[in-house]
């Protein structure tokens, strides 16, 4: 089975030592987590308002990026670069944080809306919606009111050891994703579930 031709996989976050390694910022520590494997480094490029990386991935070349913009304005940057290296919307990753699973899950697919997310607001809003996305289970506050609080805010080191273990399983599957395709990825990825529930 042919691979997906992706090339360019953006991670959603906020940029600033106060928002590192808070939930929100579960895209930003993905795509930090490929460079450090494939022995890319991210340089700052301010014209796309992003940090960009270049690595080797499953003998393809795939541009890594963590906007600049705030979580908002994800789109913007993303789109820049998108179009600067000529790379269609099919051949956008996109992974960030999703509220309704719990940590330990990850999920990958390819389409569909923003469900109240601003990062995947702002992408749609420029690129459309056939992108690829890498949804990274952070888990819900149990309470709407409390959900800017909670995402802005670090995870329990129990949460943590599970996203980092699901962010580890998703950067196996990136390599499968190119080399073999969508299904085996997921088949792949959607099995390994770090968090004690039920694949779905």
């Amino acid at each position: 089975m042919a691979g997906e031709a992706i090339r360019l996989i953006a991670g959603l976050g906020n940029p600033g030592t106060e928002y590192a390694r808070t939930r929100h910022n579960a895209g930003f520590m993905f795509v930090e987590e490929l460079a450090r494997r494939h022995g890319a480094n991210f340089r700052s490029e301010p014209r796309h308002k992003a940090e960009v990386a270049r690595a080797r991935i499953a003998d393809a070349d795939v541009w890594l990026v963590k906007p600049m913009s705030y979580m908002n304005h994800s789109g913007d940057p993303t789109r820049s670069i998108a179009t600067f290296y000529k790379v269609p919307v099919e051949s956008l990753l996109v992974a960030y944080d999703e509220l309704d699973f719990a940590p330990g899950v990850v999920r990958l697919k390819q389409g569909g809306g923003a469900a109240g997310h601003n990062g995947m607001r702002s992408m749609i809003a420029q690129m459309g919606d056939a992108f690829w996305r890498l949804r990274i289970g952070i888990g819900h506050p149990g309470n709407r009111a409390l959900v800017l609080d909670y995402v802005l805010g670090r995870p329990t080191p129990a949460d943590t050891r599970l996203i980092e273990a699901a962010i580890a399983q998703a950067a196996d599957a990136i390599p499968v994703l190119l080399r073999d395709g969508a299904q085996i990825a997921m088949n792949r990825l959607h099995t390994q579930d770090t968090s004690g529930t039920p694949p779905g």
